[in-house]
């Protein structure tokens, strides 16, 4: 799918908006934060969105509550389902809980035991699978049909990626104008949401989205101009562990973002230790991504610059911190 002068794109400014609406009080509104070593290692203004303050400790509680509070009674009596490596998984079963329903999550055997523990916590079942051999799609797919459930995907609809957009609205209302945005880009929904209400607010805004260098699936559909597939990366970055763009995302990404930059797993790490040591804050891997690539000068130069950045998430328990980042944080 590709979105052309007649079609009209699966998201628009106002969904964003009226997103924003329907989390007002249940999602948290979370801080943004700047550090004065920040800006000067990066030569430019930067101020930190911080999602890994927000419920379940990452943005994906703002999609997965939009899509889910939209659900007929009967649709959630029925329950829901969902496919995630982590974040969304503890994100559907954070909503379903708190809208009265049930949820069945599909994860990846190597999923992080702390974000399968939160999801578990929250009171959601887990049907496993392996990653590098298995095809989740078509998992959650079969496991909705089979259960009569409805299936939320993590990126792929148009309530989820509206949902994920309001972290860029909140940014914006508070920052004002920047000239720079910077998002992880895993199955694109974070960046598509971003990209759509923060270019109707600033048209001339750089939209820049984060991979990690082995999982540049973006990067390379952007470059070919369609989707295109990479053998499932191994990456510490979890999150944006993915072998393709989401259809629907890479049709508003294709039209929106203006530069994809990569990061090397070193320079990961070092995002996150900058983080817990000058910044107070503990960044899981993938939400770490944008903070690596300004402190890596990975994106074109933006000197003085105003760029905003969101951080995505902060699930990552202690011993996996200590082991990525070493016993000397």
């Amino acid at each position: 799918m590709t979105t052309t002068a007649t079609t009209p794109p699966p998201v628009t400014p106002d969904d964003v908006r009226d997103a924003a609406a329907r989390l007002a009080g249940v999602a948290h509104r979370t801080p943004v934060l700047r550090s004065r070593t920040l800006d000067a290692l990066a030569g430019a203004e930067v101020l930190l969105k911080c999602e890994n303050f927000q419920r379940v400790g990452a943005f994906k509680f703002r999609g997965a509550y939009n899509a889910a509070s939209r659900l007929t009674p009967a649709e959630l009596a029925r329950g829901i389902a969902a496919y995630s490596s982590g974040n969304h998984a503890q994100a559907v079963a954070l909503a379903a809980r708190e809208l009265g329903s049930t949820a069945v999550i599909v994860m990846p055997e190597d999923a992080p035991a702390a974000k399968r523990a939160a999801t578990e916590g929250y009171g959601a079942e887990i049907v496993t699978y392996d990653r590098y051999t298995e095809d989740r799609v078509a998992l959650g797919e079969a496991l909705a049909a089979e259960r009569g459930l409805t299936l939320i995907p993590p990126y792929e609809h148009p309530h989820v990626i509206a949902g994920q957009g309001t972290a860029a609205l909140e940014l914006l209302e508070e920052a004002g104008e920047l000239d720079a945005l910077l998002t992880p880009v895993g199955g694109g929904g974070l960046i598509a949401g971003s990209s759509t209400i923060a270019k109707a607010l600033h048209p001339g805004i750089r939209m820049i989205g984060v991979e990690p260098e082995s999982g540049d699936d973006t990067r390379r559909s952007l470059a070919a101009g369609h989707r295109v597939t990479i053998p499932v990366p191994r990456t510490i970055a979890d999150g944006q562990a993915l072998h393709t763009p989401g259809e629907l995302t890479f049709s508003v990404n294709r039209r929106l973002v203006d530069e994809i930059a990569l990061v090397g797993e070193d320079e990961i790490r070092a995002a996150m230790r900058f983080a817990f040591d000058r910044l107070k804050i503990v960044v899981e891997p993938s939400g770490a991504t944008p903070l690596a690539a300004l402190l890596s000068r990975r994106t074109a130069p933006l000197p003085g610059a105003r760029i905003g950045v969101i951080v995505s998430g902060g699930n990552i328990d202690t011993h996996r911190f200590t082991e990525l980042c070493g016993t000397t944080v």
